[in-house]
């Protein structure tokens, strides 16, 4: 376990999402990275039951239970503006008798999927967000394996990263400058990953509240 960065590529122009991440791993297959298996991490939201909040009218708050295929004994737990606990799989068990206290929000499964590639001493790993059965984003993330402390290795992961991904190369993550001097952990990977998907479901939000003036205008044109 090396130091990582998590960053969003934005879908080319004129492309679909597949046909961008093709492009990607091309790109990466000419540079001479090696494929080695694949890669998943996925994520649902959880929210405070509305018996836990009393009549204080406050708002809930929102845990995400992670997994990454990379640790396949590991379940993440991370808390908004919080801790993330690291435990077993037995956690996603544990969480169905917590039921009175966690509630899953209704269709906030999330996940990416891609290949892995070995690139010298870098792991990149391109996947399809998605939600549902729709593609929604694409993730990339690239781990300089020899350190494990981000502030001894960022200018070189910016450098690949800026040969990889060009103008679209992502400043320093937001957990390195808390982190700046600590041993990096795979916890602080599943921070970038909740970022990432925070983000992605934020513009499909958007998205979704802009179409929907459409949609009602031409419906009405429909009826007349």
């Amino acid at each position: 376990m090396g130091v990582t960065c998590v960053s969003q590529m934005p879908v080319a122009e004129g492309k679909s999402v597949q046909q961008t991440v093709e492009l990607l791993t091309r790109k990466l297959e000419m540079l001479g990275a090696e494929k080695q298996g694949t890669f998943c991490v996925d994520c649902e939201t959880y929210h405070t039951a509305a018996s836990t909040l009393g009549s204080q009218g406050q708002a809930g708050k929102l845990m995400y239970v992670m997994h990454n295929s990379e640790y396949p004994l590991s379940c993440f737990a991370l808390f908004e503006n919080g801790p993330c606990l690291v435990a077993d799989t037995n956690f996603d068990v544990l969480m169905v008798k917590l039921k009175g206290f966690f509630q899953s929000a209704k269709a906030s499964k999330i996940e990416t999927r891609g290949t892995r590639y070995q690139y010298c001493d870098f792991l990149v790993k391109v996947g399809t967000v998605t939600m549902g059965p729709s593609a929604r984003g694409i993730s990339v993330e690239v781990e300089y394996g020899p350190c494990v402390v981000a502030s001894d290795c960022w200018s070189l992961l910016l450098e690949f990263l800026q040969s990889f991904l060009g103008s679209h190369t992502p400043g320093a993550p937001a957990v390195f400058g808390s982190r700046h001097d600590a041993v990096y952990s795979p916890a602080d990977t599943m921070v970038q990953y909740m970022e990432l998907f925070n983000k992605i479901r934020k513009q499909q939000q958007g998205i979704s509240l802009n179409v929907w003036p459409w949609l009602s205008y031409s419906y009405s044109r429909m009826r007349c």
